[in-house]
C-alpha cells in the first residue's frame, strides 16, 4: 500500500511504524503537518491508499478526511478521547492501556474504529511506556487496520459507548493543577507517578529551593528520608527531596525563567540553593545511579542508564573508568547492556547548549566518548558485547560496533548518522569500523541515507551481528545465556588470540590513531569553523523548535528524483 505518515514530529513511534511498514513492503513517505495547504499539497504528490497519522496535535483539514481515508493512531483505549490520554492512565494507576486505530472525522477521537490492542502497565515514565509497550501495540493495531483496508468487505466499527468493551471516556487535557504536588500530604508513590505522568513533557512545575521548576527523571530513593518538598542530597545530577513517608531522586529539571529553559540536570538549575545540601555519591547504593556494575561467573554486564541516552563528558569519564574497573575483573566476556529505553545517543547536546563556550564543550564531549571507544576497541583481555535493548542514535551506534559483537532486541530503532546535525561529520572511530564489518558500501548507505533504520536491517548491513527477542526481559535473559556460553566455550582463548593479532594487523595497516585524528579534525572545523550549520541544528534540536519543511529523505514524494512505485506495485 501507498502510505502517507503525517506527523506532528518523527518520534519514536512514528520512526517504528516507519521502518517496519517499509520492511513489509509498503511504499511509505512522510509529511510533517506544517499547514493546511502543505497537507493539500503531499496527497496531490502521494496519492497515498491511506494517510496514518500516529502523531498529530490539532486535527486533520475536513477536505482532507472527507476525500481520503485518514487513520488516526490515539494512545487509548477504545472509547478513550482527548489530549492526555497516557498522562490520565499512569496519574490513575491503570493496570492495562491501550491503542485505537480510528479514522478522522469532524469529531475528534470519535470515528469509526479500524482496530485496537492493549497491553499491561507498569511503574514506569510516560515516554518509556510510549516508546515501548505503546509502540508495540500500536504497530499491531495498524497492522490490523491495514489488513481491515485490504480485506473486502470489512467495514469498521462505530464508537458505541454502552458497548461492553468500551472502557475509555472523553478526558480533558491535563493541565498543572491535576499533576500538582503536595509535598506535605504525598506519598513517594504519589509523587513518582505524578512526574512519570508528565515525563518527557511538560514535567511538574513545582516550588523547590527557592525555584519553580518543572520536574522530570523521578527514581525512587531507598533508604533517603527527609522533610517534605526539602532536599535533603544531592548525588551526581540529581536532587533528593523528601515525602511524606521517605523521598525520591530528581534527576532533572527545567526552568522556564533561567538563562536555559530546556531540561538539564537538576543539581545545574538549582545549583544556587544547594551550597549546604550533603552529597551521596552518584552511582553508589543510596545514590542516584546512572552506572552498574553485575558479575555472574565468567560474564560481567556493564549497565548505563543515562537520561533520554545522552552521554556528557563527565559521563563518559565515570562510564570509562567503571569500564576499565570490569577489566580488572576476573571475567571473560563484558557486556554493555546501555539502559532501559535507549543503549546511547551520543553527545549531549542540551548541556552542550547550555555550556558557555558550546564549541569547546563539543570538543570536550566529542574527545570523552572517543576515549571510551578506543578503550573498547583496545581491549584484548575479555570479548566485549554491545547488547542493544533500547534505541541508539549518532555516536551511540557506532560505540556500541566499537564491541566485537553487536546484540540487537527485534523492535529496536537505531539511526546511524550525524548529518541532520548541521552535516556533522561524527567520530566514535566510525571510519575504521563499519569498513571493517559492513564493508565500505554499506558503510556509505548507513551514514548517508539520514533514515531510521531496523534491527533487521542493521542486521542485513552487518551493523549488527544478531537480532534476537521481542520483550526486554526475554532480551536480557537470553544476552546473559548467550554471554554465558561464549565465556564457557573452548575455543574462547583462541577468539581472543585471533583478536589480538587482528588489530595488531589493523594497527600497522593504519594506526588507530590516525582515524581519530581524521575524524576529529572534521569535527573540529564543524564546532569551530565559519560553517554554523551545526549549532543552528543543535539550537533547534534542544529548543524544540518547530520545522517550516519536511527534509526531502523523508518527504520522497517531494523528491524529483524518486522514481515512485507504480500503483498497482504496492
Amino acid at each position: 500500500m501507498r502510505i502517507l505518515l503525517l506527523v506532528h514530529g518523527f518520534n519514536s513511534l512514528s520512526q517504528r511504524l516507519f521502518v517496519e511498514l517499509r520492511d513489509e513492503g509498503h511504499v511509505v513517505t512522510v509529511e510533517f503537518d506544517i499547514n493546511d495547504d502543505t497537507l493539500r499539497e503531499a496527497v496531490e504528490l502521494f496519492a497515498p491508499d491511506v494517510i496514518l497519522a500516529p502523531f498529530l496535535k490539532r486535527a486533520i483539514p475536513a477536505d482532507i478526511w472527507q476525500n481520503h481515508l485518514c487513520l488516526v493512531v490515539h494512545p487509548g483505549v477504545i472509547g478513550d478521547r482527548g489530549p492526555s490520554a497516557l498522562d490520565w492512565a499512569i496519574l490513575e494507576g491503570e493496570e492495562s492501556w491501550g491503542v485505537t486505530v480510528l479514522q478522522a472525522e469532524a469529531e475528534m477521537d470519535a470515528g469509526p474504529i479500524w482496530a485496537s490492542a492493549s497491553f499491561p502497565m507498569r511503574t514506569a515514565c510516560k515516554s518509556s511506556i510510549y516508546r515501548n509497550e505503546l509502540t508495540d501495540a500500536a504497530l499491531v493495531a495498524v497492522r490490523n487496520a491495514i489488513d481491515g483496508i485490504q480485506t473486502p468487505g470489512f467495514t469498521p466499527r462505530p464508537l458505541d459507548s454502552s458497548a461492553s468493551d468500551v472502557t475509555g471516556r472523553l478526558r480533558p487535557a491535563m493541565v498543572q493543577d491535576d499533576r500538582r504536588i503536595d509535598w506535605a500530604n504525598d506519598r513517594s508513590g504519589d509523587v513518582m507517578r505524578k512526574i512519570q505522568s508528565s515525563d518527557g513533557v511538560p514535567g511538574v512545575l513545582s516550588g523547590i529551593a527557592g525555584k519553580s521548576v518543572y520536574l522530570h527523571d523521578a527514581r525512587p530513593a531507598c533508604g533517603m528520608t527527609g522533610e517534605p518538598g526539602e532536599v535533603v542530597a544531592t548525588s551526581g545530577p540529581a536532587i533528593c527531596v523528601g515525602t511524606k513517608d521517605g523521598a525520591v531522586w530528581i534527576g532533572h529539571a527545567r526552568d522556564p525563567k533561567g538563562e536555559a529553559t530546556f531540561k538539564l540536570p537538576a543539581t545545574r538549575v538549582l545549583t544556587g540553593g544547594l551550597s549546604e545540601v550533603p552529597e551521596v555519591p552518584v552511582d553508589s547504593d543510596h545514590g542516584y545511579r546512572e552506572i552498574k556494575y553485575v558479575e555472574r561467573g565468567p560474564v560481567g554486564t556493564l549497565q548505563f542508564d543515562f537520561y533520554n541516552g545522552a552521554m556528557s563528558s563527565e559521563q563518559c569519564q565515570r562510564l570509562l573508568a567503571a569500564y576499565e574497573r570490569a577489566l580488572t575483573r576476573p571475567t571473560k566476556v563484558l557486556v554493555l547492556a546501555g539502559g532501559c529505553d535507549f543503549w546511547s545517543n551520543g553527545i549531549h547536546l542540551n548541556l552542550i547548549e547550555a555550556a558557555d563556550n558550546a564549541a569547546e564543550e563539543s570538543w570536550r564531549n566529542i574527545n570523552a566518548i572517543d576515549d571510551l571507544a578506543e578503550a573498547v576497541i583496545r581491549t584484548e583481555s575479555h570479548l566485549t558485547i554491545a547488547a542493544m535493548g533500547g534505541n541508539s542514535g549518532a555516536g551511540g551506534v557506532f560505540l556500541a560496533r566499537a564491541c566485537d559483537l553487536l546484540w540487537m532486541r527485534g523492535p529496536v530503532i537505531v539511526n546511524p548518522h550525524y548529518k541532520d546535525m548541521g552535516n556533522l561529520y561524527g567520530s566514535e572511530f566510525w571510519t575504521y569500523l563499519l569498513p571493517r564489518h559492513c564493508g565500505e558500501e554499506n558503510a556509505r548507505r548507513i551514514t548517508q541515507q539520514r533514515l531510521p533504520m531496523s534491527a533487521k536491517e542493521a542486521l542485513s548491513l552487518g551493523l549488527a551481528d544478531a537480532v534476537f527477542a521481542k520483550g526486554k526481559a526475554d532480551f536480557d535473559a537470553r544476552v546473559a545465556r548467550r554471554a554465558e556460553k561464549l565465556a564457557s566455550a573452548p575455543e574462547l582463548a583462541d577468539k581472543l588470540h585471533a583478536k589480538s593479532d587482528q588489530r595488531k594487523e589493523d594497527e600497522r595497516k593504519k594506526p588507530l590513531l590516525a582515524y581519530r585524528n581524521e575524524e576529529l579534525a572534521r569535527m573540529r572545523r564543524n564546532f569551530f569553523g565559519f560553517d554554523t550549520s551545526y549549532h543552528i541544528a543543535r539550537y533547534d534540536f534542544v529548543h524544540k523548535t518547530f520545522k517550516s519543511r519536511t527534509p526531502v529523505t523523508l518527504a520522497r514524494h517531494r523528491d524529483k528524483s524518486w522514481q515512485q512505485p507504480d500503483r498497482r506495485a504496492s
